[in-house]
């Protein structure tokens, strides 16, 4: 069965493999899970389960997110997140999951928020080449022509065009990657390669779907 986890990013770091290969990892802490909630086709119509992350204070929920925790018999957790099965569940709620679901060695998928950047043109946001610098020309990091010229008079621009806006701050998957170690004593999984999100930001590690090996 799939499975996933709730982890903090602390940053990026490297270690050794075994032939003396420089790996760079990301360090991903993953203090205790919990499972609030557990749903099934039976009785929701899919299956899923709803896994909790970090302990927040009562004052700071909601009536309504206080009253599901006291129904569900856990104490309050600051992240909720609920992530789809194919089969149908094995947790119970109040499970407990810690980084000990993965092992070294397995592929996941890693889904974060990526940094906000800001307000940015299309060269730094889609990578547009600039305009030429010499001979007079005026436009040097302008956007290009925005829409063809329609029959019927005027121009169009067309949903989906390339235009400068926000940068960042969107929800972003990277698929297969490795872990390349677990370290219970400390709570933390070694990812490798980089993974989306500033440090301190909320990640989830799940099983990867694609991964061939």
């Amino acid at each position: 069965m799939s499975k996933a986890i709730l982890g903090t990013k602390l940053g990026m770091s490297q270690v050794f493999a075994e032939n003396g290969d420089l790996v760079p990892v990301t360090v991903v802490e993953v203090l205790p899970n919990v499972v609030a909630g557990v749903k099934t086709v039976e009785t929701d119509g899919y299956n899923a389960v709803q896994i909790g992350y970090d302990a927040v204070k009562e004052k700071h929920l909601t009536r309504p997110v206080k009253g599901q925790f006291e129904k569900a018999g856990i104490d309050p957790v600051k992240y909720l997140r609920e992530y789809r099965l194919a089969e149908k569940p094995e947790y119970t709620v109040g499970q407990t999951l810690a980084a000990d679901i993965f092992a070294a060695g397995e592929f996941v998928d890693v889904i974060g928020i990526s940094r906000g950047k800001g307000f940015a043109g299309t060269i730094k946001r889609w990578n547009h080449q600039r305009g030429p610098e010499s001979h007079g020309s005026k436009n040097h990091r302008q956007t290009a022509s925005l829409g063809a010229r329609m029959s019927g008079g005027g121009g169009k621009v067309f949903k989906g065009k390339k235009m400068p806006g926000q940068l960042g701050g969107d929800r972003v998957t990277v698929q297969n990657l490795e872990v390349v170690r677990v370290d219970t004593d400390r709570s933390i999984l070694l990812v490798k390669g980089g993974i989306p999100g500033a440090k301190g930001s909320l990640v989830m590690v799940k099983t990867a779907v694609k991964s061939s090996k």
